[in-house]
């Protein structure tokens, strides 16, 4: 059996994303680690990164990202296919750039892999998430924050990148990552492993300009110049208190960054949301009372919400 892992990232370090330590997370159980590395900004220094990891495994491949792919994501998801497309393993492990996995995962995931190499009906395995938000101690788990997702796939070369790279799906033509239809949901099993993510986890100036760069391969960079050039320097994480404290601990490979957090005085860890800004997700009250009715009632069972998956049972 052969595990090869993947991403892609642009702007990594400059935009503070944990690009080394996700790579580093799963490196003990890939046989390869490929990687798209979009030529960023002068003052990045991603790729460089990558190389001084010093392993043979990784595989980098430069891309130049067209603007033309900047609308709805799915750039993303070009830049997912092309690193995708050049693995060689049975099974292949996707990490975005600021998604690591907990050491203590590893085994489990390897050997679920193997467990299931032969049953070709499942074509992926289905991952839990720790979004974590503003600092390193709390999360989402209330209503409109996915719980799952897939992160594992076969080799096989119907499966792409979905949308705007957040997931895949089996295409039976493929034309773009947006294509109304010819895709089907993956048929996948559930691994007891999760997925750290730390997308939401910078300081407030890097958050913001890691949401403007976000925001212009959805919306185009003319548009979220705009927007941003006339927006708050820093980003507003809202009260810290509405979300979950996380009690268990981050993978080791997190550690050096985690030591160096300096931002918490710009937090606010209690009072109410600022009424001049847009609230939150998690902040309006619809998805606070659902969030509540989920976690009191329904013991943790999700009310509606999309799943890009079908989930059988093995």
């Amino acid at each position: 059996m052969k595990i090869s892992g993947f991403s892609f990232v642009r702007n990594g370090v400059k935009l503070y994303y944990p690009v080394v330590e996700a790579i580093k997370s799963i490196l003990p159980i890939v046989d390869e680690f490929v990687i798209a590395v979009g030529k960023g900004d002068e003052d990045d220094d991603t790729r460089d990164r990558i190389v001084e990891i010093g392993d043979p495994r990784i595989k980098i491949i430069d891309t130049v990202w067209d603007e033309k792919h900047y609308k709805g994501g799915i750039v993303n998801a070009i830049q997912t296919d092309i690193a995708m497309k050049s693995c060689t393993g049975d099974w292949l492990f996707y990490l975005q750039a600021d998604e690591v996995v907990h050491e203590k995962d590893l085994p489990v995931i390897e050997s679920r892999c193997r467990e299931l190499l032969d049953d070709e009906k499942v074509e992926g395995l289905l991952f839990r998430y720790n979004h974590f938000w503003g600092d390193y101690e709390h999360y989402h788990s209330g209503h409109g924050w996915y719980k799952n997702e897939i992160r594992i796939v076969r080799n096989k070369p119907e499966i792409h990148s979905w949308q705007s790279a957040q997931s895949f799906r089996r295409f039976d033509y493929y034309d773009n990552p947006r294509q109304p239809d010819g895709h089907h949901k993956l048929l996948v099993a559930r691994v007891d492993a999760e997925i750290y993510h730390y997308g939401w986890v910078r300081p407030p100036h890097f958050m913001q300009n890691k949401r403007r760069s976000l925001d212009a391969v959805h919306w185009g960079v003319k548009k979220a110049e705009h927007y941003y050039n006339n927006a708050p320097a820093e980003f507003d994480y809202g009260p810290l208190n509405l979300l979950s404290r996380f009690e268990g601990t981050h993978p080791q490979v997190m550690q050096d960054m985690i030591a160096k957090m300096d931002w918490k005085d710009k937090l606010q860890y209690s009072g109410r949301p600022d009424p001049a800004r847009e609230p939150h997700k998690h902040e309006k009250w619809r998805n606070r009372i659902l969030s509540f009715i989920e976690r009191t009632v329904l013991h943790g069972r999700e009310l509606g919400g999309f799943h890009n998956y079908t989930l059988v049972k093995r």
